[in-house]
């Protein structure tokens, strides 16, 4: 048997109904670092401004999945999501080539996502785009079987997802994750990556290997050029087989993120690459440990409706 692709609107038609329809679908994973006390102000503002259809509040995780499924299936034409990257990541997941939009709240430690979205960290803000925004098509990487938003990643990532504290994260933010990093660093092993892009193959040592959709990588900018709607994957490692060079890259890239555009860096762009490691290794997809090497990893130009704001420059 052979499934029909789902018919989507045009974004005009789709940003009309918002409008008009006012039917929004509502997920907070209240377990973020700010979803528990942003919830009730979230909820309360949207029963004002919106016909609410499907209100979900998840304290495990592990309920995202099934809560966001039933919001894209709940007759919304806006799914409204609160939460981290890796919330937002999982939404980008089950939303992707549905005939709705994702509104975006970003509340958590890095918020990537948001960031190359252009949307406003402040909560009143963001709720503000909501009613304001204008409907916008943006890429995913897939791997795996996974859509993911931001970055898929290998090496010392992987051990820093897996160790970074849930409570470090909500006192330091952000700088939770380069501190874990240098902290599991000593004894890290480097890996060999060989890259096929096209007819070229690129082979590399390295102890950190990043393979963009986003433009954002712990909260700052990849490079000055670089977006969630260039129709590229971005491929680039942090240092190389010295420890002492990663730490240099990883506090750089924390602290004041590349400031040159993509054609003055030693950056990889793609639509496609194959990937091999040795030894294989675990991938970590938006924050989360998924698949391993060797792996396929594509873009999927507009393969995301999202609500961002008026001046985004939609491609």
């Amino acid at each position: 048997m052979v499934t029909e692709p789902v018919r989507q609107r045009s974004k005009t038609a789709l940003d009309a109904d918002i409008r008009v329809r006012r039917r929004t679908a509502l997920v907070v994973n209240v377990r973020s670092r700010r979803g528990r006390r942003s919830f009730p102000a979230v909820h309360q503002r949207l029963q004002a401004t919106a016909e609410l259809v499907d209100v979900r509040p998840v304290a495990d995780p592990r309920g995202l999945p099934e809560a966001l499924a039933a919001a894209a299936d709940s007759g919304a034409d806006l799914v409204v999501v609160g939460g981290g990257d890796g919330t937002l990541s999982e939404a980008t997941h089950q939303l992707a080539h549905r005939d709705v939009c994702l509104g975006v709240l970003p509340l958590g430690t890095t918020n990537n996502f948001a960031r190359g979205l252009g949307l406003p960290l402040r909560l009143p803000a963001a709720l503000r785009v909501l009613t304001d925004g204008k409907v916008a098509d943006v890429d995913l990487g897939h791997v795996a079987g996974r859509h993911f938003a931001n970055l898929t990643s290998l090496g010392l990532s992987v051990q820093v997802a897996e160790h970074v504290p849930h409570r470090l994260k909500r006192v330091l933010g952000r700088a939770a994750y380069p501190l874990t990093a240098l902290a599991l660093l000593p004894g890290h092993r480097p890996f060999t990556a060989r890259l096929r892009i096209g007819d070229e193959v690129h082979e590399l040592t390295t102890h950190q290997l990043n393979i963009a959709n986003g433009s954002h990588h712990a909260g700052r900018a990849i490079a000055s050029d670089t977006g969630l709607d260039d129709r590229e994957l971005v491929v680039y490692r942090l240092g190389d087989a010295n420890r002492l060079r990663l730490s240099l890259a990883t506090v750089r890239q924390t602290v004041i993120g590349p400031r040159r555009p993509l054609d003055r860096t030693r950056f990889l762009t793609a639509g496609e690459v194959w990937l091999e490691t040795d030894p294989p290794l675990a991938l970590d997809v938006d924050g989360e440990i998924r698949g391993r090497t060797p792996v396929r990893i594509v873009l999927e130009a507009n393969a995301l409706r999202v609500m961002v704001g008026r001046d985004f420059p939609d491609r």
